[in-house]
């Protein structure tokens, strides 16, 4: 006699990934990751071809498109990861110690110098024509950045150091988008290069910081070294 196995087929078998699939698979993306952002340090957005990252990885072009559906949705997360490091750094220094024009002024000299230090990323994060994925992404980035200014200028505004008539969002959109404008000239490829660690950087990193204060502040900020 033949006997039949009736298999349910409303309960299908679920495939589970084993835990070193998975550490392979999080390697992988890790390894894209870092070489896709090695390249945009070297070269910029434009730099950053599907088929240089692979290889840098050292990896297969199909393998990172197993990944990334795209060059423009690898380099957006680029951009996501390297700027939300950004955005922590100024969170620290807001949420920190210090009178709102000192942890403002030190926010945005802390943000030119970092940006100086890697001049070609920054360029390419900040002002370097991109896909409208990566554009989108960094549009996320500004506005996190301003949104933790949008608290120190509140916090400013109910102690009175800094001007209570102004809208807080305005002030804190004016204040982002100028020193990352100030930052495009210096960070430009086309522009000699400006040693970090020379008083000249240290001096523009302070000038800027203390222009942003300049445009909410009730008196005129001094510099805090």
């Amino acid at each position: 006699m033949i006997h039949f196995i009736v298999i349910n087929a409303t309960f299908p078998m679920v495939y589970r990934r084993s835990e070193q699939v998975e550490a392979h698979l999080a390697q992988n993306r890790a390894r894209i990751l870092a070489a896709a952002r090695r390249l945009v340090s070297e070269g910029g957005w434009q730099e950053g071809q599907v088929a240089s990252v692979a290889a840098a990885a050292g990896l297969a072009t199909g393998t990172v498109y197993r990944y990334f559906s795209s060059k423009a949705e690898l380099f957006a997360e680029v951009l996501a990861i390297v700027s939300q490091r950004e955005v922590t750094v100024i969170a620290e220094i807001i949420n920190g110690d210090g009178s709102p024009t000192e942890r403002l002024q030190c926010a945005v000299r802390t943000f030119v110098k970092r940006a100086m230090r890697n001049r070609r990323l920054a360029f390419a994060l900040i002002a370097e024509p991109c896909d409208r994925e990566i554009d989108e992404a960094r549009l996320v980035w500004r506005f996190a950045i301003g949104q933790e200014i949008v608290g120190i200028i509140e916090e400013g505004q109910r102690s009175g150091e800094f001007r209570s008539g102004l809208r807080a969002n305005v002030a804190a959109a004016i204040i982002v988008g100028g020193f990352m404008e100030a930052l495009v000239g210096p960070l430009s490829p086309l522009s000699p290069h400006l040693d970090t660690e020379s008083p000249v950087a240290a001096g523009l990193a302070d000038e800027i910081a203390v222009i942003c204060c300049a445009s909410v502040c009730t008196a005129h900020p001094t510099t805090h070294i």
